[in-house]
């Protein structure tokens, strides 16, 4: 059995995800991480107190990335570093003849997307991008119930998402800058505008964004030498009685989107990261019915109208019990649909090209938001590279 051997770069934080790829009694063994920062040995922000040499004693931990890389032993790299990194890093590791996992969002620029699919086209390297909830238990029985035809041709989604640790996970370390993320329209909300295009079976084509930095702009801030302190905290609510926020806050706090799909369907993404509660709350119409969630992870419903009557009676009610694991349990079947793809050509949920128009349809809003609400076009990709990542890069 052909054993892949496996490196991370950006082991702490979301980079933890990656050790579940360690399975060495299946032929996955994690070998190398590589991180530049001192919380990789110890991050205190997340809790997380496991040192990635103490859960893997015969890996190797170096601060540059390209060393890595250079490493001709290592098949497959998990690229789980902030987002401003993403596409230098992809790029050198296709090229490198490397497969890799690429944490969401793919890149923080339409260009950059389009480099990343370009390269990979061009090398042939294996890319596969972690949109994690595309494997979310309630997301796909919303899309089981869309595709059975239940609720006719979908026309219409929304999507209300309630962030209320935006405040702290965002607005105190690099998130806050748009140079590092673009906006959080992008950098949280490419997860959403991926589901909407997947669910309604259309990626947007032209976009109208509006949004506004109108609390956190307000909150006490920490100097700009003092170490970030994004860590989740039960009591640190309302934001303007809080302090320690980014010295600089350029993103938006809420947002919201307005997207014309490819297929004539419409839909539209609101976003706050003030509120004091957290959901993400979807809703697709079709010409026979529609479909919502109540809860999007742990013990959630989905609810079906195909009658008329009150929200409060659903036609149809499907509970879904709590799933072990992070993310609602979608972390483990992402990690084994990326394993099972760079091992046996497995097709995958999470497609490249769909990851770009998410990133796109965000990029665009945010330029939208902030020159006068004028509408965008996205651009389109060359037929090539649509064909090659609708054969599963085959």
């Amino acid at each position: 059995m052909k054993t892949y051997k496996i490196g991370i770069i950006g082991v702490h934080g979301r980079g933890r995800h990656a050790w579940a790829a360690h399975r060495p009694e299946q032929g996955f063994e994690i070998v190398m991480g590589a991180d530049p920062c001192e919380p990789a040995s110890h991050n205190k922000q997340w809790g997380d107190f496991v040192h990635f040499t103490e859960k893997f004693p015969n890996a190797v931990l170096v601060k540059d990335y390209k060393e890595l890389l250079a490493n001709k032993e290592i098949d497959i790299v998990f690229i789980m570093s902030p987002d401003f990194c993403h596409e230098e890093q992809v790029v050198a590791a296709l090229e490198a003849g490397k497969a890799v996992y690429l944490e969401k969002p793919m890149a923080i620029t339409i260009e950059g997307c389009d480099r990343i699919l370009r390269t990979a086209y061009r090398t042939k390297s294996k890319l596969f991008i972690g949109h994690n909830m595309r494997y979310f238990p309630a997301i796909l029985k919303m899309k089981e119930v869309i595709d059975s035809g239940l609720i006719g041709e979908v026309q219409c989604g929304w999507c209300r998402h309630f962030i209320n640790y935006g405040g702290d996970a965002y607005f105190r370390d690099w998130h806050s800058e748009q140079k590092n993320t673009c906006g959080l329209l992008l950098q949280k909300g490419a997860h959403d505008i991926d589901i909407m295009h997947w669910l309604m079976g259309a990626s947007s084509r032209r976009v109208v964004g509006m949004g506004m930095l109108s609390v956190y702009d307000k909150c006490a801030r920490r100097a700009p030498d003092s170490e970030s302190t994004a860590v989740w905290g039960e009591n640190q609510y309302p934001p303007l009685e809080q302090s320690g926020f980014s010295p600089v806050i350029d993103v938006e706090d809420h947002n919201m989107i307005m997207m014309q799909l490819a297929n004539g369907a419409q839909a539209t993404y609101m976003q706050c990261h003030y509120t004091p509660d957290s959901e993400r709350n979807y809703t697709f119409i079709g010409t026979r019915g529609r479909v919502e969630n109540i809860g999007d992870s742990g013990e959630c419903q989905i609810h079906v109208w195909t009658q008329r009557g009150p929200r409060r009676t659903p036609d149809i009610v499907y509970n879904l019990k709590k799933v072990a694991g992070t993310h609602g349990g979608a972390d483990a079947p992402i990690i084994d649909n990326f394993l099972n793809f760079v091992s046996k050509g497995e097709l995958t949920n999470a497609n490249p090209v769909a990851a770009r128009d998410a990133v796109a349809a965000g990029v665009l809003g945010h330029y939208s938001m902030r020159n006068g609400n004028i509408p965008q076009d996205v651009p389109a990709l060359e037929p090539e590279l649509l064909e090659y990542f609708a054969n599963n890069q085959q």
